[in-house]
Formats: structure tokens, C-alpha cells, sequence
């Protein structure tokens, strides 16, 4: 113990703040309890075990009244700093007593009985503010050594305390550091810190501070012309964890098998990568494919019919412009949708606001349905409006409608009447499309956005259409797209319907 000192009474430290303790014969860790003085809101820190119970409040009183402490900060849980809480609440006896600690620490220390309210920093800013205007900040230091534990810093001194960091396991105690305490604080935070890299993170955050003083809650207060290198010489400590040299030297292994794993990795991933665009590609001229197959069909079709009436002299100009009109609309259509493809496997997109019912009239000149056959039932509120892009939409609902085309003609149905109606809610722009072609089978129900699943021959389709759409509306657009059969009042199966929900973001 230093003789300059007389530590059988309170030792102030600095401007308004004493330390309280006692030095424990055969006891290494030393514990220390300090006291602020701030009028009838003074503050009491670490206040310890019920071996220096008595010596502290003696100490306590020579300085002030048991009654005008206030606060009572606990930096962490453990009994030799806060099981003599309860009986020193019993000598304050104040009703709006509060005891200072952080969330993670007051569930534990009521477990001491303690009576007074709690005042938990992280629910405060990290900050405490008495009505005098004195004021004390907080810095947490996770799990050094407990979960919630932190540090105090007194701005206006300049002095911090530290809580269980810079402490020290002393034979031989020393009110004050000198410039050999770095060996005394190693044993203890080689043994009490949980990692290296925890602990770096709780000194990077105090090496931030201005700081005069240190007060440890064991060993020695600290003085500034040794903190800078004592900082420095505890950032490259092994603790915790790291501190036995087996663990140390599996932790190490597992670390080199980490980063070979990594590499193959890496490996393995750029392969897969080239694999994946080689599908992308063979998707996208898939789905090309099957975008292009109608228009195509309606093209040749006409090119026959004009050839035709060419040879016969039966072509008017009229009619040739009719036809060439429908032929541009398909070429027009079928550009666009190679740069909507290009436009979903780039990352790059430009959206904006589109009019739904503007897509519904795109998407039906696209699908030209035969109205000797087909009746259409359109209902539209010509306000909803969608952010996206307009192509991919468009996209989606000539998927749904070509299918229904593709079974008109199949089947060689008539009389089909198909529903179409948008709606707008405050949640969701809804699109729906019903038909009375009889239905989907039970057993498809479930696989009709599945990659690849088709019921027509190979030669009109490659399943990739409702898979694309699904696609589309569900990733891109963060809607839904859903299918269902419908059915008449005699429970008989009628047709099927479509319905595209995407959220209405005006």
C-alpha cells in the first residue's frame, strides 16, 4: 500500500469524488467503491460486498448523510460490487432511490432483493442528468466480462469508471498505478475478458476519451500519464478464449480449413455461376420462343391470306393495309419483347407509372382473339395506376391470355366469354381474368407455374410462360399471381381464373 496515503479514510481523487473502500488482507482483487458528492442527488458507484460494508458507509459518512445519495451505479452483477446493495438502501431510505445499470443487468441483480426503482441506461441514452446539472455518460462494453456491462465517464473531471476494465490482481496493492501495472491488469483480464476481440472493441471505445483518471473497480486508480500505453498494451493481450494454447491452436486449424473451404467455394460458385448463365440464356430464348410462336403464327397467316388473294386479284388497298397494320403491331410487339428480356436478366431497369387498363389494351391487340368465338367482358377503373415497367406486365397478362387462346382454338370452343376486371383498393391494384373454357384439371392446379410443365405438345409450348409470369410479378413487382378453377351453382367446374395483385403505391 503506498504510504503517502492514509486509506483507513475516504481518499478524494478528484474534484467531488472520493474513494470509499478498504484494503482486504489476502484478498488479490481488491474491490473499490467511489462516491460523488452532488448535494442531497449525490452518487454512489460500486458499492460492493458486505466484507467492506461497514468501512464503506464510514466512510460514506465522514463526506456526507447516508440520505442524500440518489443514485447507485452498478456496472455489472456480481456480488463482491452489488450484494451489499440491500442493506445500504435500508440506511438511505429514500423513495426514489435508483439504482443505475443497464437492461441486461437489472434482470439479474434484483435477484439481491433490491426495493429501489431502476434507472436503466440504454433506455436513457446512455446518459444520466441530476437536477443540479451534473452529469455522468455511459458506454457500453458488451460482455466485458458481462453482457451488459459498461463504463461511467464524468466529463467535467475527466474520470472514468471502468467498471471490471483495468483491473488488477495485486499481492501487493497500490492505491495508484505505476508503470508495471500493465503485468498486474494481464492476469486478471487474461482470465475475465471473454476474447481479444471483444476486449479491442471496449478499448476502442474508451481510447476515445478525454480521460485524466481512471477508477477501476479492482487494483489501482490509474493516472493519465499512463493510460495511452497501457491502452495500447492491453489492445494486443490474448484473454479469454484465446489464452489456452490448445484451444488456440484449434481455433487456429479451424481457421486455415475455414479459408480452404472458402477457396473451393469460390471455385465451386464461379462454376455454378457459368452453368447458371448458360441456362439463363436457353431460358430466356424459351421463354422468347413462347412469346413469339402466336405473333409469328398470326404473321405467316396473314402473309398466306394476302398471297393468296394476291394470285386471285381479289386484294384491295384496304385490305392489304389492314394486314399490314396487323403484321407491324406483331413486329412491334415481338421487338419489344426482346428487350424486355434483356431488360429482366439486367440488373439496370428504369421503372415508372403505368395506367393498367393502358396494359390491358396493349396485351389484348397482342393476343387477338377471334370475336365471332370469343365475347369480352371488360371492367376497368381507369385510375389504377402501378410502378414498374410496363413491358413485363404487358408480358405476364398475354401469357395468361394466350394460353386461353391457344385452348379456344384447340378445342375449338365458341361461345367463350372471358371476364376481365381491375380493381383498385388501398392496398392492392387487382387484375383478374376469368373464362368459361372448362377449367384446369385438379391434378395441374398446383404445377401450372412450374418450370417446363405444359399439357399442349412441344410444338406450341415450352411451359415457361405462367413460370415467367409468376416470375415477374412476384419477384419484380413484390405482387402475387395466383390461379383457381371456378364453378357454376350447380357445382360444376366452368372455367378458371387468373388474378394479379400488386400493391397500390399512390
Amino acid at each position: 500500500m503506498s504510504s503517502t496515503l492514509n486509506t483507513s479514510e475516504a481518499v478524494q481523487i478528484a474534484p467531488s469524488i472520493y474513494w470509499v473502500g478498504m484494503q482486504l488482507k489476502n484478498d488479490p482483487f481488491q474491490c473499490h467503491p467511489y462516491l460523488i458528492k452532488n448535494g442531497n442527488e449525490s452518487i454512489l458507484i460500486d458499492p460492493g460486498s458486505m466484507l467492506e460494508f461497514d468501512e464503506t458507509v464510514r466512510k460514506i459518512k465522514t463526506l456526507l448523510p447516508m440520505s442524500d445519495i440518489k443514485y447507485i451505479i452498478l456496472h455489472h452483477q456480481d456480488p463482491d460490487l452489488a450484494a451489499a446493495v440491500p442493506e445500504i438502501e435500508k440506511l438511505i431510505n429514500r423513495d426514489d432511490l435508483l439504482i443505475v445499470t443497464h437492461s441486461r443487468m437489472s434482470l439479474l441483480v434484483k435477484h439481491y432483493l433490491i426495493q429501489s426503482s431502476y434507472y436503466e441506461i440504454d433506455k436513457h441514452e446512455n446518459t444520466l442528468v441530476t437536477s443540479t446539472g451534473f452529469k455522468l455518460d455511459f458506454l457500453t462494453t458488451p460482455y466485458c466480462h458481462s453482457p451488459g456491462a459498461f463504463v461511467s465517464y464524468e466529463p467535467t473531471s475527466k474520470v472514468l469508471f471502468s467498471g471490471d476494465i483495468f483491473g488488477g490482481i495485486e499481492e501487493s496493492w497500490d492505491f495508484y498505478a505505476d508503470e508495471s501495472y500493465f503485468f498486474k491488469a494481464k492476469l486478471f483480464h487474461q482470465e475475465y475478458m471473454p476474447s481479444k476481440d471483444i476486449f479491442n472493441y471496449a478499448l476502442g471505445k474508451i481510447e476515445k476519451l478525454d480521460i485524466e483518471l481512471i477508477a477501476p473497480q479492482h487494483g489501482s486508480i490509474i493516472e493519465k500519464r499512463y493510460i495511452q500505453k497501457l491502452i495500447e498494451d492491453m489492445k494486443n493481450l490474448d484473454c479469454g478464449l484465446y489464452i489456452e494454447q490448445k484451444y488456440n491452436r484449434e481455433l487456429l486449424d479451424t481457421i486455415e480449413e475455414l479459408r480452404r473451404k472458402e477457396a473451393e467455394l469460390k471455385e465451386r460458385d464461379l462454376l455454378l455461376f457459368e452453368q447458371s448463365k448458360r441456362a439463363e440464356i436457353g431460358e430466356m430464348m424459351g421463354n422468347i420462343a413462347h412469346q413469339w410462336r402466336q405473333p409469328l403464327a398470326i404473321i405467316n397467316t396473314s402473309l398466306a391470306i394476302l398471297q393468296e388473294k394476291n394470285r386471285a386479284n381479289f386484294l384491295t388497298k384496304e385490305e392489304i393495309a389492314d394486314k399490314l397494320e396487323k403484321m407491324e403491331k406483331r413486329v412491334i410487339y415481338m421487338s419489344e419483347t426482346i428487350e424486355d428480356f434483356m431488360s429482366y436478366y439486367s440488373p439496370e431497369k428504369e421503372k415508372s407509372w403505368f395506367r393498367v387498363d393502358d396494359a390491358l389494351k396493349k396485351s389484348l391487340e397482342i393476343t387477338h382473339f377471334d370475336h365471332k368465338s370469343v365475347k369480352l367482358d371488360i371492367r376497368f377503373d381507369a385510375t389504377s395506376k402501378i410502378f414498374g415497367l410496363i413491358n413485363e406486365y404487358v408480358q405476364v397478362v398475354v401469357s395468361i391470355l394466350s394460353n386461353i387462346n391457344d385452348l379456344i382454338r384447340i378445342q375449338k370452343r365458341t361461345n367463350v366469354l372471358i371476364t376481365i376486371v381491375v380493381q383498385k383498393t388501398q392496398e392492392f391494384i387487382t387484375l383478374s381474368i376469368a373464362d368459361n373454357c372448362g377449367g384446369i384439371k385438379d391434378e395441374n392446379l398446383t404445377k401450372i407455374f412450374d418450370p417446363y410443365f405444359t399439357t399442349k405438345h412441344k410444338s406450341m409450348g415450352t411451359g415457361l410462360g405462367l413460370h415467367i409470369a409468376k416470375m415477374i410479378i412476384e419477384s419484380n413487382m413484390k405482387g402475387f399471381l395466383s390461379a383457381k378453377n371456378i364453378y357454376n351453382e350447380k357445382n360444376e367446374k366452368i372455367g378458371a381464373k387468373f388474378t394479379i395483385k400488386v400493391k397500390n403505391e399512390e
